[in-house]
């Protein structure tokens, strides 16, 4: 099976070539909902985006060309496009309002609206959430001390930090994932990242008075391997070779897991392209073990603790997952909606303020789940239905959209 383009790449290179000069062609692009919603956002603000059969064609406008939107800009359910734009939009000349659906208004949108309204800009909101009304302002560097290691939080910054008047810098608990960093260094700005003894990392960007267009081959997306890594470790008798699947190492925390838990992962190759790993990696059923998840590892598979949960109810022991209350503000609350799924099939769990315990029993049972609307609720527990006796129903699957339209027609064309 060969995975489609990462997800948070994709965002982003639409987004850095919106604001470079030049024509950015992107391949092996995501055409999720998602990704989709941040096309139309740069669309409207005059940026001409071609869908050729095999890639995609941004004409750049150059950092200052974005022109202002006639309406308001629909960014859908993605939270990344949401997050990531108000940092773009800071440093415009022209006022902007970004809302998107229910479950997008709902969002908590502060840790992002704190640190840029400290560079200077002007965004509001009635109660926290989008819609975000976004007006022109002096944009100025700072130094800012995240209290969440979030890579939307620091690319919003940094983001921003392009179109101050001084070097932006965002201090984080632990590295979050850096898609953003490396991207930024291709398309021409200055950025840094320190490593500290204590565990933090600081990522700096200087001003830039331009970017400029490149071409960007999208590895696969991980988060997206991880169901079909997952459902060949569970499934007996299974083995799966899961293609192109990005491993930088900010992200690749679900391998360092899997591993953990005694999965047979073998990576048959490796390459780098554009600053991004990928591999292709040999998947075979595997009896897996209870691990403890806490710490540094958590921003890298914060996206995957939905899979690792299934996988710990199907091995033998305990598993612990701390250090996650970010689960709570995903686009459910996926402490709650993985618990309430995992005890709907049987399984012994227990929530807590900032993750779960797993008690492996070695089998679950189907059951109707309710999927929330989320994409990853809804594809995790899919695989969960695939290693559990019985039928199982996911109510609502169409969400899976968003990140992976074709999940089920690939989930059905390698299980036999």
């Amino acid at each position: 099976v060969t995975i489609p383009g990462d997800k948070s790449i994709s965002h982003r290179s639409i987004m850095l070539g919106s604001i470079a000069l030049g024509t950015t062609e992107i391949t092996h692009f995501l055409e999720g909902a998602d990704c989709l919603s941040t096309i139309d956002c740069f669309r409207k603000m005059g940026v001409e985006i071609e869908r050729k059969p095999s890639s995609i064609l941004v004409h750049g406008k150059g950092l200052r060309g974005l022109t202002a939107p006639a309406s308001t800009l629909n960014v859908g359910n993605s939270g990344t496009t949401t997050r990531l734009i108000s940092g773009i939009l800071s440093g415009q000349n022209f006022a902007t309002t970004l809302s998107g659906d229910d479950s997008l208004n709902s969002r908590p949108m502060k840790r992002i609206m704190t640190p840029l309204n400290t560079m200077g800009a002007h965004i509001r909101s009635l109660n926290g959430c989008a819609p975000l009304h976004i007006r022109p302002g002096a944009l100025h560097g700072i130094h800012y001390q995240s209290p969440v290691a979030s890579a939307q939080v620091k690319s919003a910054v940094l983001l921003a930090g392009l179109y101050a008047d001084s070097p932006t810098s965002v201090t984080e608990p632990a590295l979050s994932r850096n898609h953003t960093e490396l991207m930024l260094q291709g398309f021409g700005a200055y950025v840094a990242t320190d490593l500290h003894t204590d565990g933090t990392a600081t990522a700096h960007v200087e001003p830039c008075k331009e970017l400029y267009g490149q071409q960007i081959c999208v590895p696969g997306d991980i988060s997206s391997a991880a169901y079909f890594i997952a459902a060949a470790l569970l499934v007996p008798g299974s083995e799966l070779l899961v293609k192109n699947v990005g491993t930088n190492f900010t992200r690749a925390g679900f391998l360092k897991v899997c591993k953990a838990m005694g999965a047979d992962i073998e990576t048959v190759s490796q390459t780098i392209e554009g600053g991004e790993s990928r591999a292709d990696l040999l998947v075979r059923y595997s009896h897996l073990k209870g691990t403890v998840i806490e710490g540094d590892i958590i921003p890298t598979l914060i996206d995957e603790i939905p899979m690792i949960a299934i996988m710990a109810a199907f091995a033998d022991g305990q598993t612990v997952i701390r250090d996650a209350a970010e689960l709570k503000v995903k686009e459910t609350n996926r402490i709650d909606t993985v618990t309430a799924g995992l005890k709907a099939m049987g399984a012994v769990i227990t929530p807590t303020d900032d993750g779960m315990i797993i008690e492996g029993t070695g089998h679950l049972n189907g059951a109707s789940i309710q999927s929330y609307l989320d994409h990853r609720i809804a594809m995790a527990f899919s695989v969960a239905g695939l290693a559990s006796d019985g039928e199982t129903q996911i109510v609502d699957s169409q969400c899976v959209d968003v990140s992976y339209p074709e999940f089920y027609a690939t989930l059905n064309s390698v299980s036999i």
